[in-house]
């Protein structure tokens, strides 16, 4: 049974996220785009428990279920903000953490709530380590995973620039051997991941960090999970032992918000080679650039571009829909009305999103929408699209040659 799951959400209890994120949302929108499985996101926070207790139930294998039958992981987010005292560095690391059920959330939420306050975001932020991150959670359950979560972002990762770190045991020292499992963020791909020999031993996974329920946000990365039965057990066997866990769906490294080196008030970005030259300062205003994934992952890696590790996972590259539809169609509110109609369309004819990103046929397509649109879905599955590279907190964006572009009414029958 593949189980397409998105295990990173934040609910409307975090800092700029939308205020209409409710789990009929989020399982309105996850069928659209073919999600099967959700995390609940931010069960430490006091009234998101609540409303977790109100709506979902849980059954014998830990997993909650709304009332229509879509399915929810126990899943939050912590911020940890330390120095490391040996290095004499700050870190800020951001750490997924998943519960077997719910008394062991209980019983993270009473140890948490210890070290500092709950209620003030959904994301809280702590002043402990993450090693004695990883003791507090072993002392209530082995069973609790945690993931650091987009680990190569530029701010609050694990391997990022302002960490510098150079391998997950600078990190967890002693307790690396409880983590198994890395989520590769937006900027970052497995690829990328495979030139490090020192991340072998981990897992390779990606979810949204979603702060919204719309299908552009929700699922835009996922991990495709293979087993049997949906319960937390195999969930865990999954993500310790890679058996069970059989894909992931990313954006294109190029799309993510950090890849490339840059200075977004000057509006300036440049690829490894480019910032290297310039001595990371930016040209414009001489301000010291962000560094970008890229960077990060060329310092790192002692394996050249192209290497595939042993027995790694596939994966596919996609850009969201509503993205498509809107680079297509001139249009820059990706919740337009037109692109709306045009999704919903598409949903109406083909099920769900990720069915019309990797399997519908070209001339099926065709017969739907107009023969541009459907050439660049193809385009988008082979990784064929040209993408203005993302940098500094900017999105990436898709960069359309103007022939595939359908900008007035006349144009629909043209090319």
């Amino acid at each position: 049974m593949e189980i397409f799951a998105d295990l990173q959400l934040h609910s409307s209890y975090s800092r700029a996220t939308s205020k209409n994120i409710t789990f009929q949302n989020l399982e309105k929108f996850a069928k659209m785009k073919g999600l099967h499985l959700l995390g609940t996101g931010d069960f430490q926070h006091p009234k998101q428990f609540e409303i977790i207790n109100e709506e979902l139930q849980e059954d014998e294998n830990g997993i909650l279920w709304s009332k229509t039958n879509f399915p929810f992981l126990w899943q939050t987010e912590i911020s940890l903000i330390y120095t490391d005292r040996n290095r004499g560095k700050g870190q800020r690391i951001h750490h997924l953490i998943f519960s077997p059920n719910k008394d062991t959330a209980k019983q993270i939420i009473d140890a948490l709530s210890k070290k500092g306050r709950l209620d003030y975001d959904g994301r809280p932020i702590f002043g402990f380590n993450s090693i004695e991150l990883v003791d507090m959670m072993r002392s209530i359950s082995e069973d609790i995973e945690i993931i650091p979560a987009h680990a190569w972002t530029s701010h609050f990762s694990l391997m990022g620039e302002y960490n510098q770190l150079t391998k997950v045991e600078d990190c967890f020292k002693e307790n690396t051997k409880y983590i198994h499992a890395l989520e590769t963020g937006m900027s970052s791909s497995p690829a990328d991941n495979w030139r490090i020999s020192s991340l072998d031993k981990f897992q390779l996974v990606s979810f949204s960090d979603s702060h919204s329920m719309w299908p552009w946000r929700l699922g835009r990365e996922a991990t495709i999970l293979d087993f049997k039965e949906l319960a937390y057990k195999n969930f865990l066997k999954a993500i310790r032992t890679g058996n069970g866990l059989k894909s992931t769906i990313e954006t294109p490294t190029l799309y993510g918000k950090y890849h490339y080196t840059g200075h977004a008030k000057c509006g300036v970005f440049y690829s490894p080679t480019e910032s290297k030259k310039l001595g990371n300062i930016c040209p414009k205003c001489g301000s010291k650039l962000t560094i970008g994934v890229a960077d990060r992952i060329e310092k790192l890696a002692d394996r050249p571009e192209g290497y595939k590790r042993e027995n790694s996972k596939p994966f596919v590259s996609l850009i969201p829909l509503h993205e498509l539809i809107s680079a297509v169609y001139d249009i820059k509110q990706l919740g337009s009305k037109k692109v709306w109609e045009i999704y919903n369309l598409l949903i109406k004819n083909f099920k769900n999103e990720f069915n019309i990103l990797l399997n519908v046929k070209e001339e099926e397509l065709k017969k739907v929408v107009h023969e541009k649109l459907a050439r660049i879905i193809l385009l988008n599955r082979e990784g064929m699209l040209l993408i203005k590279p993302g940098f500094d907190g900017i999105y990436g964006e898709v960069v359309l040659n103007p022939v595939y572009k359908i900008k007035t009414q006349k144009d629909l029958g043209e090319f």
